[in-house]
């Protein structure tokens, strides 16, 4: 598969603090990738290096299989992206911005205004300065914007900001549309778990300013994420029936009256039979599947908040 990103050991370091460190991040042509972390773990910092607003302090960046350079700006108009608020002229009109943005792009075409507005539900505002503009309608702008060239690569920090569910809705929908029918690829950050997972087709996840995980969301549910609740007030001799009756090595003790199953080493039927059999009071078996989040908190440490 055709890669549009590679970063190679990518190191940024502010002074004496180190703010990401050898993050090795692959991109394939046409997918979109999810880019999750804590608060603070580095996201927004490796989004400006890979459109070319911040250098490396080392390692590499590969885009469209070429490196990227600190006066490598003509790859810049393969790209289109969004990167914390978006920055308008205020006292120019939502249409006069996108126009201006063509012009320093050095993109013509007649009708690439009006179709970036209508994607993006702006035509009725199309005469309305930017100043006028709530949180909600400069981020559909900054999208927009970012549209408005058809570019092959797309990078947006956190585009749902200021929005409410149904606009985050059209967003998820325009992504897709973007993806299956303009071909972009998508690189997008968010702190909000529920909407990567329900659109990236690859996640990474980057903590303390490392790529701790890198993960097709196919793989991510072929791992096995399927588990069995089983609520029993003897633990002891539950896991005992696990380890030596069945070879199960893959559960985890919640507390002192449930357990968590990871449900590959034997079927749900089979263990209950071995549960039954040996006489442990059942009080609760029920299957569930590991969400998004829940996978996240267990590859960074528990931490749940997310962000820049």
């Amino acid at each position: 598969m055709q890669t549009i990103l590679t970063t190679n050991h990518l190191t940024k370091q502010i002074g004496t603090e180190t703010i990401v460190s050898d993050l090795n991040m692959h991109i394939a042509k046409g997918e979109i990738y999810g880019f999750l972390g804590p608060n603070g773990a580095g996201k927004t910092t490796v989004m400006k290096m890979i459109t070319n607003q911040w250098k490396p302090t080392s390692g590499d960046i590969v885009l469209f299989g070429e490196k990227l350079l600190p006066d490598s700006y003509s790859f810049l108009k393969r790209m289109g992206s969004m990167i914390e608020f978006p920055v308008f002229y205020n006292e120019l009109t939502a249409e006069e911005n996108l126009k201006l943005h063509c012009e320093y792009m050095g993109y013509y075409s007649p009708d690439s205004v009006e179709k970036a507005m209508s994607l993006l539900s702006l035509s009725d505002n199309r005469g309305k300065k930017v100043k006028e503009f709530s949180l909600g309608m400069k981020q559909r702008l900054g999208i927009a914007r970012a549209v408005l060239t058809k570019p092959e690569f797309l990078v947006l920090d956190e585009p749902t900001n200021g929005l409410d569910p149904a606009g985050m809705k059209q967003f998820r929908d325009l992504f897709r549309m973007l993806c299956k029918e303009y071909e972009m690829t998508i690189l997008i950050s968010s702190h909000l778990l529920s909407e990567i997972e329900s659109l990236a087709h690859t996640i990474g996840i980057i903590h303390k300013g490392r790529l701790v995980k890198e993960i097709s969301m196919k793989e991510l549910t072929d791992k096995g994420l399927e588990y069995l609740e089983i609520k029993t007030s003897e633990i002891t001799r539950a896991t005992y029936v696990f380890t030596e009756c069945l070879n199960i090595s893959n559960f985890k003790v919640l507390n002192n009256n449930l357990i968590r199953v990871y449900t590959k080493e034997a079927t749900s039927r089979e263990i209950m039979k071995a549960l039954t059999e040996n006489q442990i009071e059942i009080q609760g078996f029920h299957s569930q599947t590991e969400s998004l989040e829940e996978y996240f908190l267990k590859v960074t440490g528990g931490e749940s908040e997310c962000g820049n």
